[in-house]
């Protein structure tokens, strides 16, 4: 397990992290790969829909172009105060703070998840997909976007120290274990030589 996938620490790895957040991100998570993304998940004008992780709110502004209808929920106390400044004062979204892998929202209270940058600090992907599975209505969208594994082992395994880093095969893993029957996976990047985001759009068995 890397050192950030532990609750306590990534709390505090996003207080700090928070203040230069949106000045960071879109040198590995542009509006263009998460407009991709969002055509892949393809939310309808009146779905309901989970943002999972949404720190700043970089991913639900992009979603409330899609739809109105956006909850969104982190675990850092610091991003969520951020994202309220931008979207708070809305009727367009609700916030909450909590865990992925145990979500406060009844069975099929959603109609799509979306989580973006955020698997990778989850101690156990397979409980928050499971979650996700549980959630969303019958045949409902998950979309979830992580880091992909890098070519050079060395770097794999100096990032895997960090947090999770995986491949399509891992991907498969844990998207099938956690009950998952249709899904596929994106490779995105938003320029030559920068990360790689594995992006998986996966289906709730209907």
């Amino acid at each position: 397990m890397g050192v950030l996938e532990n609750k306590s620490r990534a709390q505090v790895f996003y207080k700090y992290l928070s203040r230069v957040y949106d000045g960071i991100n879109p040198f590995v998570w542009n509006e263009a790969m998460r407009t991709e993304a969002i055509e892949l998940l393809d939310p309808q004008a009146d779905d309901r829909v989970l943002d999972v992780g949404c720190g700043t709110g970089f991913a639900t502004e992009g979603l409330l172009e899609r739809t109105e209808r956006v909850h969104g929920l982190d675990q850092s106390r610091h991003q969520l105060e951020r994202a309220w400044a931008k979207f708070g004062k809305t009727d367009q979204i609700r916030f909450y703070r909590g865990d992925a892998e145990r979500l406060p929202f009844a069975d099929d209270a959603f109609d799509a998840v979306w989580s973006s940058g955020s698997i990778e600090y989850w101690p156990d992907p397979v409980a928050a997909l499971r979650e996700f599975r549980r959630v969303v209505a019958p045949g409902g969208g998950v979309l979830v976007v992580g880091p992909d594994a890098p070519d050079s082992s060395v770097f794999e395994r100096v990032a895997d120290a960090i947090m999770l880093f995986y491949d399509e095969e891992e991907a498969d893993r844990m998207f099938d274990a956690a009950g998952f029957e249709r899904f596929e996976h994106h490779i995105q990047q938003a320029r030559p030589g920068s990360p790689r985001a594995i992006t998986t759009i996966a289906h709730a068995p209907e």
